[in-house]
């Protein structure tokens, strides 16, 4: 039996986080939680009927039964209903092995023949149309109606492209009208194949014409990969997430076949050349602004389909896949006396909209694509493993020249904010006339808040710049060019979120390490995992007080003694002090800061926090800390890139002034 606290969001949430696993299907986490498949059910003390875990929200001194013999025995037969409209075809179905579907059946021991003969004709029997598209497979065949790529193509990528037809038994996931994705408002972007948990969506293989062309005698095939697939494709290997395979990558590749391996990088560097000497000129000759990359195949469509209007401001450079596909049919050709109707170019890239971009009739010359075949990550691995290559053994090699060569700034196009970096640094380095490392670029760089905004004095140019992560937050970033926002009080606006996100997220950590202190006290136990605080390494000495509540709580009585007679007064002093602080700057609460908000504020957590600290680390109880220096403070977060250093001095006066208020 789980007993909860307010402290909680959802039952499913309380459950993960004393380690009680509740299955499921539909949830996931942001992105879809409707509890539609009905497997985490739960019983809820003094309801009537079983709840879904995942959207139940919890109440104080609620009691929840997660795994009665009831609860187990209903979410089996949940699970083999949905397994008896189920086609069988797991030895060949490209999710083997890592189907959500299929790892619950295991988990929950079901039989789905129990009642196939309860059912209406099976869809194994009268099969639903398969859309084989350009980019992206739909087989409603193996569709479980969880409904999360709804939720991702509606909610987060606002395109609208999919949603549930029908109703009951009848009821599927398609397009109006039930046309082919190609025919449709899809971008191609592939965020509906990385939410299914089963083999209804995926990426449109192309392995079988890659190795037509590689085993054709009169073909030249040369293979270009794009700078994320590195990091990605050791996962595939039981690699940890985000190791750099480079090496192995490209040893692999020419064991496949292919007589030359480029990197992508090399035609990142040509692309941001060219996207940063237009841009220059579009500022100095009066063109169109902003003007907008067109690296992201996903992006060009969108844009094409909900915003045309924006279409001349996006920028006229190839991205780096057709551009190499471009230089490789082109100079390379005639450098090497290849024929570039002889020519075969795959590109292996982490984005299925790649594949789309790769079939524009535009982006071909003389009839020759610049790209014949695109392949993502996982039809590379596909192909590595069908030929018996053990990956993790091969030797470190080399790209070819003179096409694998390439900068820093065509690397980190693999991640968010890069291309927005590499322009910046490119365009100062333009204009200087030679490499700078005086600008700080950090503004543009994470995904954190979905749209970030920087500005970059470089010479006689003021560069304001912004970075979306998702076509969800693109939207809201061209709705607001659109309405005519200058962005001039943007850094201002976020620097203040960042200031209230900080003193928030303090006080919420303040209040979790208080209440699992009440429970020390009262000779509670405290559940293992309940001081696993998300963000507690961002303060230390909160940190610090962590750990001897953690101690105290397994028995020590050294560490309970120090903390009764210090932790109860830290507490109420960080309370006192966050409270004359948002009095000095003038605000109530964070949701109501301003950009006017004092730099003071953003360390009124850390320093906050360090008297804490102090008073629970400290085995003599004083009534005031006395090693607390706020400039040194000031000083270590300005350091950090968390406060500019023109406003220093200023911030020196400001928090003086406030810290000798409360003092």
């Amino acid at each position: 039996m789980l007993q909860l606290t307010a402290f909680s969001y959802t039952v499913l949430e309380a459950a993960k986080e004393i380690n009680i696993h509740i299955p499921t299907l539909c949830f996931l986490k942001d992105v879809s939680e409707i509890g539609c498949c009905r497997m985490c059910l739960v019983e809820v003390e003094g309801v009537r009927s079983l709840q879904a875990a995942c959207v139940y929200p919890v109440k104080d001194g609620m009691k929840v039964k997660t795994h009665t013999p009831e609860i187990m025995k209903i979410r089996k037969k949940n699970l083999e209903l949905i397994l008896s409209n189920h086609p069988a075809r797991c030895q060949s179905c490209t999710r083997t092995n890592s189907c959500e579907l299929q790892n619950l059946a295991d988990t929950l021991d079901a039989n789905f023949e129990n009642y196939r003969s309860y059912q209406e004709p099976l869809t194994v029997d009268l099969p639903l149309a398969i859309d084989d598209g350009i980019s992206i497979q739909r087989d409603p065949n193996r569709c479980v109606l969880c409904r999360r790529c709804v939720s991702i193509c509606n909610d987060i990528q606002t395109v609208g492209a999919i949603n549930a037809i029908n109703r009951g038994f009848n009821t599927i996931i398609g397009t109006p009208e039930n046309r082919s994705l190609d025919n449709t408002i899809c971008v191609n972007c592939g965020q509906c194949i990385n939410v299914c948990p089963t083999g209804a969506l995926q990426e449109h293989r192309s392995i079988d014409e890659v190795w037509d062309a590689i085993y054709d005698p009169d073909k030249y095939v040369v293979v270009q990969t794009a700078p994320a697939v590195r990091a990605a494709l050791g996962e595939e290997f039981g690699n940890p997430i985000g190791t750099d395979v480079t090496g192995k990558m490209v040893s692999a590749l020419r064991m496949v076949g292919f007589d030359k391996v480029f990197d992508t990088d090399f035609a990142a560097d040509l692309t941001i050349m060219e996207e940063g000497t237009e841009l220059i000129d579009r500022i100095r000759g009066g063109g169109v602004l902003p003007l907008i990359t067109s690296c992201s195949p996903g992006w060009i469509k969108f844009c094409e389909h909900n915003y045309p209007e924006m279409i001349p401001n996006l920028s006229t450079c190839k991205s780096p896949q057709q551009m190499m596909g471009a230089v490789i049919k082109s100079y390379f050709a005639e450098k090497n006396g290849i024929n570039p109707a002889k020519i075969v170019v795959v590109s292996v890239m982490p984005c299925t909209a790649k594949k789309f971009e790769a079939k524009r009739p535009e982006l071909s010359v003389n009839g020759l694509p610049d790209v014949d075949h695109a392949i993502t990550t996982r039809e590379l691995a596909r192909m590595i493993k069908s030929l018996g290559i053990e990956f993790n053994a091969l030797d470190e090699g080399q790209f070819d020249d003179p096409l694998g060569f390439s900068t820093g700034a065509g690397l980190i196009f693999g991640t968010t904010g890069g291309v927005m970096e590499a322009a910046l640094r490119t365009v100062c380095d333009i204009l200087n006339g030679t490499s700078s490392d005086a600008i700080d670029y950090v503004q543009v760089r994470g995904i954190e808040d979905g749209i970030k905004i920087a500005e970059v004095e470089i010479l006689d140019l003021k560069i304001r710049a912004a970075v979306a992560h998702g076509l969800g937050n693109a939207r809201k970033l061209i709705e607001r060019v659109k309405a005519g926002e200058k962005f001039e009080n943007a850094l201002a606006a976020a620097r203040s979120r960042v200031i209230a996100d900080k003193l928030t997220l303090a006080k919420s950590i303040a209040r979790s390490l208080a209440s699992a202190w009440e429970e020390v006290k009262a000779g509670t136990p405290l559940a293992e995992g309940r001081l696993a605080i998300d963000h507690l390494d961002r303060f230390p000495k909160l940190a610090a007080a962590a750990a001897l509540i953690g101690q105290a709580a397994a028995g020590d009585d050294k560490a309970k003694a120090k903390l009764l007679k210090s932790f109860e007064s830290a507490a109420a002093e960080h309370k006192r002090i966050i409270s004359e602080l948002e009095k000095l700057v003038g605000i109530e609460s964070p949701g109501e800061s301003k950009p006017a908000v004092d730099d003071a504020l953003a360390l009124a957590a850390e320093l906050t926090a360090a008297i804490a600290g102090n008073f629970a680390a400290s085995s003599a109880h004083e009534s005031r800390p006395k090693s607390i220096d706020p400039k040194q403070l000031l000083a270590e977060f300005a350091n950090a890139g968390l406060l500019e250093r023109d406003a220093l001095e200023a911030s020196f006066e400001r928090f003086d002034n406030a810290y000798g208020k409360i003092r």
